[in-house]
């Protein structure tokens, strides 16, 4: 890698000359500019972040705090890292990503040392402990999440109140008057901040909408094919005619398993929607109707109010909800008659 006083020697100027020009501590001419730039461009220069910080400029450094537990979804987990990064990329600017369980010590540990521009923060828990320390650090945080207590925050993420009232009524409207939610695991509704927000938008549409309605888990910590099909089960029994599912892949393929050991065809006998789902519905056993959870809205999006942060535009606190949109690939139809 190139030096500073390589770039110095091509441009026929000063160390501290290119020092200036990159950090615009002083003015530089026009014409010195363009020749450091052209230098640094040929010579591939990249100053290092403790020089950047030393000259009080940018490090060009994101850091992204993603504490990866073993009850994660990691494929949702990594396709917003993924994204986080993409954006990242096309602003100039690269991630550290911190995965540590105890997700503020390293949040902490990168705001005192001043080597990131800004913080992004995934796998926002309902109580996350880092809404604390974002609002006691300099360091603008953005957050991909809403935790309960967000005042002061700047945050971004699906509107996933909207999205499962949309699946409400997308049921309702088709004629269904008893519909139930399959769920995650009961650790979800304790660790992340949407799961709960589902489910409550479910259950305050459906009571609206005048339909009787039902919830039931996956799983304890991990998605059970049994504790799926046996909610998936109960829900039949209980007078479901439409499912709506807002889980991981492998629940929405015990759901189906479970429908077809029933003799019950989608949508004939039932209707399904996957609310929020991260994976392709297409891809399952039977196409499912789907609002989609897509990384790229949201973590653009954070990217761009974190660039934002640093400039004299800096957001305002305040929520960033990206509308959700329904893809139907038909499997919901009216009710069949009421059985028995």
């Amino acid at each position: 890698m190139a030096k500073i006083n390589e770039v110095a020697e091509a441009a026929g100027v000063s160390i501290s000359t290119v020092s200036y020009a990159l950090s615009g501590k002083r003015p530089v001419s026009l014409e010195t500019r363009k020749r450091i730039e052209k230098a640094v461009r040929e010579l591939g220069y990249s100053p290092n972040a403790g020089a950047r910080m030393l000259a009080g400029s940018r490090t060009h450094i994101f850091a992204l705090t993603e504490p990866l537990r073993r009850d994660s979804h990691a494929p949702t987990h990594m396709s917003f890292v993924l994204a986080t990064a993409v954006a990242a990329r096309r602003n100039d600017y690269d991630i550290l990503l911190l995965t540590e369980e105890q997700a503020s010590a390293g949040m902490a540990r990168v705001a005192s040392s001043g080597l990131v521009d800004a913080i992004l923060v995934l796998d926002v828990a309902p109580d996350d402990e880092r809404v604390a320390l974002a609002r006691s650090i300099e360091t603008p945080t953005i957050f991909v999440g809403v935790p309960d207590d967000h005042e002061g925050l700047v945050c971004v993420d699906l509107d996933f109140e909207a999205a499962a009232t949309l699946a409400v009524d997308r049921v309702v409207d088709a004629g269904h008057r008893s519909i139930g939610l399959v769920g995650q695991p009961q650790v979800a509704y304790e660790k992340s901040n949407f799961p709960p927000r589902v489910r409550k938008a479910f259950e305050r549409r459906a009571a609206e909408r005048g339909i009787r309605f039902d919830f039931r888990v996956s799983g304890d910590r991990m998605p059970s094919q049994e504790v799926t099909r046996e909610a998936t089960r109960g829900l039949v029994e209980n007078g479901a005619t439409a499912l709506l599912v807002h889980a991981a892949d492998d629940v929405h393929n015990a759901v189906i398993a479970e429908l077809s050991e029933l003799g019950l065809s989608v949508p004939g006998d039932i209707s399904l929607v996957s609310v929020a789902a991260s994976f392709d519905t297409a891809a399952l056993p039977i196409p499912v109707d789907v609002i989609p959870l897509l990384p790229e809205p949201s973590c653009d999006l954070a990217v761009d109010l974190a660039v934002r942060s640093l400039t004299p535009e800096r957001p305002a606190p305040g929520l960033h909800l990206i509308p959700p949109v329904y893809y139907d690939r038909k499997s919901v139809a009216s009710p069949p008659p009421a059985r028995g």
